[in-house]
């Protein structure tokens, strides 16, 4: 039985798209170019930070995003953010008694901008405040340590193959891959999602009646 739910956190329950744009504006890149190269490390397995070294080789995120904060035009998430299905699954989810969990690889700043949203959801957490980012097994022993219920009691749904579900089963936690960004559709057919014990999810409504029928 599925006690707890954790959500990671892009293309998951918030749609990146407003991000990368910002990112693209910044770098004063076309909008095109970054998505483009974003798909391609993608498609290759590789992590999208890398398609940034195309564009400006030797770039540091972190200190990066420092200087979008400090220029006024640091990150963002608002209601328009969030895909259409995650308030109304999150309080069914809720209402049917499960607990629910938000934890991905965002920063410290992200962690606080999701909490302002005031979403139907019993902890948030990221990777900025634990120091661990998926895949690190050790991120998603944190997962385990802050949802209620053995580990095969944990359901953490994400998008990304690698770092939501190889991880989450190398954790000893229940997998569902969602299908939506670049992420969720290249890997839903995957033979590693699709031929193994993951649920491959096309909303997370559809989600509610799996993990806690009527």
């Amino acid at each position: 039985m599925i006690r707890s739910v954790v959500f990671d956190v892009g293309e998951t329950l918030l749609d990146d798209t407003r991000e990368f744009h910002a990112w693209a504006d910044w770098l004063n890149v076309p909008r095109h170019t970054l998505s483009a190269l974003v798909g391609i490390v993608v498609a290759q397995g590789r992590n999208n930070a890398e398609a940034f070294q195309y564009l400006r080789p030797g770039i540091d995120l972190a200190a990066e995003r420092a200087r979008r904060e400090g220029a006024g035009r640091g990150e963002q998430i608002d209601e328009v953010d969030l895909y259409p299905d995650v308030r109304p699954a999150l309080v069914e989810l809720r209402r049917r008694g499960v607990w629910i969990g938000v934890a991905g690889n965002q920063t410290v700043r992200a962690a606080e901008l999701l909490r302002k949203l005031d979403l139907p959801v019993d902890a948030i957490a990221t990777s900025g405040e634990w120091g661990v980012a998926k895949p690190d097994l050790r991120f998603f022993d944190r997962v385990a340590d802050f949802a209620p219920g053995e580990r095969s009691d944990i359901l953490y749904v994400g998008d990304h193959r690698d770092y939501d579900v190889r991880a989450a089963q190398a954790a000893g936690l229940r997998p569902a891959l969602i299908k939506r960004g670049p992420w969720g559709h290249l890997w839903a057919d995957d033979p590693t999602v699709a031929g193994s014990e993951v649920w491959v999810l096309e909303s997370l409504e559809q989600l509610v009646d799996l993990v806690r029928p009527h």
